[in-house]
Protein backbone atom coordinates (compact mmCIF):
# COMPACT_ATOMS: atom_id res chain seq x y z
CA UNK A 1 0.00 0.00 0.00
CA UNK A 2 0.93 3.87 -0.78
CA UNK A 3 1.84 5.73 2.00
CA UNK A 4 0.47 9.56 1.18
CA UNK A 5 3.00 12.80 2.63
CA UNK A 6 2.01 15.99 2.89
CA UNK A 7 4.06 18.29 0.46
CA UNK A 8 5.01 21.61 1.37
CA UNK A 9 6.86 24.09 -1.42
CA UNK A 10 7.97 26.33 0.99
CA UNK A 11 10.22 23.77 2.22
CA UNK A 12 12.41 23.60 -0.60
CA UNK A 13 12.26 27.76 -1.09
CA UNK A 14 13.90 28.00 2.10
CA UNK A 15 15.80 24.90 2.35
CA UNK A 16 19.07 26.36 1.63
CA UNK A 17 18.40 29.96 2.39
CA UNK A 18 20.91 29.65 5.86
CA UNK A 19 23.54 27.74 4.49
CA UNK A 20 26.73 29.85 3.61
CA UNK A 21 24.03 32.98 3.41
CA UNK A 22 26.12 34.91 6.12
CA UNK A 23 29.53 34.10 5.28
CA UNK A 24 29.99 36.42 2.15
CA UNK A 25 30.72 39.98 3.13
CA UNK A 26 28.23 42.47 1.93
CA UNK A 27 28.88 45.28 -0.21
CA UNK A 28 28.23 48.65 0.66
CA UNK A 29 26.12 51.13 -1.60
CA UNK A 30 28.03 52.23 -4.37
CA UNK A 31 31.07 49.52 -3.89
CA UNK A 32 31.79 47.34 -6.83
CA UNK A 33 33.49 43.80 -6.37
CA UNK A 34 36.91 43.88 -8.24
CA UNK A 35 37.77 40.46 -9.57
CA UNK A 36 39.74 40.12 -12.86
CA UNK A 37 37.83 38.61 -15.23
CA UNK A 38 39.51 36.49 -18.02
CA UNK A 39 38.89 35.62 -21.84
CA UNK A 40 41.87 33.05 -22.62
CA UNK A 41 42.02 31.89 -26.59
CA UNK A 42 43.75 29.65 -28.05
CA UNK A 43 45.62 29.14 -31.56
CA UNK A 44 48.28 26.64 -32.83
CA UNK A 45 51.17 28.64 -31.69
CA UNK A 46 50.19 31.03 -28.55
CA UNK A 47 47.30 31.36 -25.88
CA UNK A 48 46.07 34.71 -26.14
CA UNK A 49 44.61 36.33 -22.60
CA UNK A 50 42.46 39.34 -22.06
CA UNK A 51 42.12 40.04 -18.51
CA UNK A 52 39.79 42.96 -17.27
CA UNK A 53 41.41 45.31 -14.06
CA UNK A 54 39.96 48.48 -14.44
CA UNK A 55 41.34 50.90 -11.97
CA UNK A 56 45.23 49.84 -11.41
CA UNK A 57 47.77 51.26 -12.38
CA UNK A 58 50.24 48.79 -14.29
CA UNK A 59 53.11 48.87 -11.92
CA UNK A 60 50.79 47.24 -9.59
CA UNK A 61 50.11 44.27 -11.77
CA UNK A 62 52.16 41.39 -11.56
CA UNK A 63 52.11 38.46 -14.21
CA UNK A 64 54.01 34.92 -13.38
CA UNK A 65 54.34 32.34 -16.14
CA UNK A 66 55.36 28.93 -14.78
CA UNK A 67 54.63 26.14 -17.53
CA UNK A 68 51.21 25.99 -18.07
CA UNK A 69 49.96 27.82 -14.73
CA UNK A 70 49.81 31.57 -15.29
CA UNK A 71 48.92 33.93 -12.15
CA UNK A 72 47.75 37.71 -12.49
CA UNK A 73 47.62 39.95 -9.32
CA UNK A 74 47.04 43.15 -8.85
CA UNK A 75 47.52 45.80 -5.69
CA UNK A 76 44.47 47.91 -5.37
CA UNK A 77 44.22 51.26 -4.28
CA UNK A 78 40.85 53.47 -4.08
CA UNK A 79 40.97 56.53 -2.83
CA UNK A 80 37.14 58.75 -2.83
CA UNK A 81 36.72 62.09 -1.01
CA UNK A 82 33.16 64.35 -1.16
CA UNK A 83 34.19 68.12 -0.29
CA UNK A 84 31.35 71.10 0.98
CA UNK A 85 33.78 73.61 0.35
CA UNK A 86 36.99 73.64 1.94
CA UNK A 87 35.26 70.63 4.44
CA UNK A 88 35.67 67.49 3.87
CA UNK A 89 32.31 65.60 4.30
CA UNK A 90 33.33 62.21 3.38
CA UNK A 91 36.35 60.05 2.93
CA UNK A 92 37.11 56.82 2.06
CA UNK A 93 40.18 54.62 1.38
CA UNK A 94 40.70 51.01 0.39
CA UNK A 95 43.59 48.79 -0.37
CA UNK A 96 43.91 44.94 -0.84
CA UNK A 97 45.22 42.52 -3.43
CA UNK A 98 43.33 40.70 -6.15
CA UNK A 99 44.61 37.71 -7.83
CA UNK A 100 43.54 35.10 -10.15
CA UNK A 101 45.31 31.75 -11.16
CA UNK A 102 44.82 29.18 -13.78
CA UNK A 103 46.21 26.29 -15.60
CA UNK A 104 46.32 25.92 -19.72
CA UNK A 105 46.37 23.12 -21.48
CA UNK A 106 49.54 23.26 -22.48
CA UNK A 107 52.68 24.55 -21.44
CA UNK A 108 54.13 28.33 -21.96
CA UNK A 109 57.21 29.91 -23.43
CA UNK A 110 58.08 33.05 -20.47
CA UNK A 111 60.60 33.94 -22.17
CA UNK A 112 58.58 34.88 -25.28
CA UNK A 113 55.38 36.03 -23.55
CA UNK A 114 54.24 39.65 -23.40
CA UNK A 115 52.16 41.32 -21.53
CA UNK A 116 50.24 45.47 -22.57
CA UNK A 117 48.08 47.03 -20.11
CA UNK A 118 45.50 49.74 -21.72
CA UNK A 119 42.24 51.36 -20.53
CA UNK A 120 41.86 48.67 -17.65
CA UNK A 121 42.35 45.57 -19.88
CA UNK A 122 45.64 43.65 -19.60
CA UNK A 123 46.63 41.77 -22.88
CA UNK A 124 48.54 38.62 -22.29
CA UNK A 125 50.00 36.72 -25.49
CA UNK A 126 51.69 33.49 -24.42
CA UNK A 127 53.62 31.20 -26.74
CA UNK A 128 53.39 27.42 -26.28
CA UNK A 129 56.05 25.31 -25.62
CA UNK A 130 56.62 21.70 -24.92
CA UNK A 131 58.88 21.94 -21.59
CA UNK A 132 59.17 25.40 -19.28
CA UNK A 133 60.74 27.67 -16.68
CA UNK A 134 59.14 29.94 -14.25
CA UNK A 135 59.52 33.84 -15.24
CA UNK A 136 57.62 37.04 -14.09
CA UNK A 137 56.17 39.16 -17.32
CA UNK A 138 56.72 42.87 -17.73
CA UNK A 139 54.03 44.84 -19.00
CA UNK A 140 54.46 47.72 -21.22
Amino acid sequence: MANITHYNPFDDLFKDFGKGFWIRPAALPGETDLAIKIDVNEDDKAFTVKADIPGVKKEDIKVDVDDERIAVSAEVKREREEKKGEKVVYSERSYGMVSRSFTLPAAVDAKGAKAEYKDGVLNLTLPKKSNGSAKRVEIS
